[in-house]
Protein backbone atom coordinates (compact mmCIF):
# COMPACT_ATOMS: atom_id res chain seq x y z
CA UNK A 1 0.00 0.00 0.00
CA UNK A 2 1.25 3.18 -0.97
CA UNK A 3 -1.31 5.81 0.23
CA UNK A 4 -0.67 6.99 3.83
CA UNK A 5 -4.44 7.88 4.21
CA UNK A 6 -5.87 4.61 2.76
CA UNK A 7 -3.38 2.43 5.09
CA UNK A 8 -4.09 4.44 8.49
CA UNK A 9 -7.59 3.75 7.33
CA UNK A 10 -7.54 0.03 6.94
CA UNK A 11 -4.54 -0.32 9.97
CA UNK A 12 -7.71 -0.72 12.52
CA UNK A 13 -9.37 -3.43 10.75
CA UNK A 14 -6.33 -5.32 10.59
CA UNK A 15 -5.23 -5.04 13.96
CA UNK A 16 -8.38 -6.70 14.70
CA UNK A 17 -8.29 -9.83 12.46
CA UNK A 18 -4.96 -10.40 14.09
CA UNK A 19 -6.40 -10.36 17.50
CA UNK A 20 -9.17 -12.17 16.06
CA UNK A 21 -6.89 -15.04 14.91
CA UNK A 22 -4.68 -15.07 18.29
CA UNK A 23 -7.77 -15.22 20.28
CA UNK A 24 -9.34 -18.13 18.49
CA UNK A 25 -5.49 -19.87 19.05
CA UNK A 26 -4.99 -20.13 14.88
CA UNK A 27 -1.76 -17.47 15.39
CA UNK A 28 0.33 -17.65 18.64
CA UNK A 29 -0.37 -14.50 20.50
CA UNK A 30 3.40 -13.24 20.19
CA UNK A 31 3.15 -13.62 17.04
CA UNK A 32 0.18 -11.53 16.68
CA UNK A 33 1.47 -9.28 18.73
CA UNK A 34 4.65 -8.80 16.78
CA UNK A 35 2.64 -8.71 13.57
CA UNK A 36 0.90 -6.05 14.80
CA UNK A 37 3.72 -4.16 16.07
CA UNK A 38 5.38 -4.48 12.61
CA UNK A 39 2.38 -3.57 10.70
CA UNK A 40 1.96 -0.29 13.08
CA UNK A 41 5.70 0.59 12.97
CA UNK A 42 5.51 0.57 8.91
CA UNK A 43 2.19 2.89 8.32
CA UNK A 44 3.84 5.18 10.92
CA UNK A 45 6.71 5.31 8.61
CA UNK A 46 4.64 5.81 5.60
CA UNK A 47 3.35 9.10 6.79
CA UNK A 48 6.24 10.28 8.13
Amino acid sequence: MKDTDEAEKFLPKVLSMVDKLAKKNTWHANKASNLKSSLTKHVNAMSN
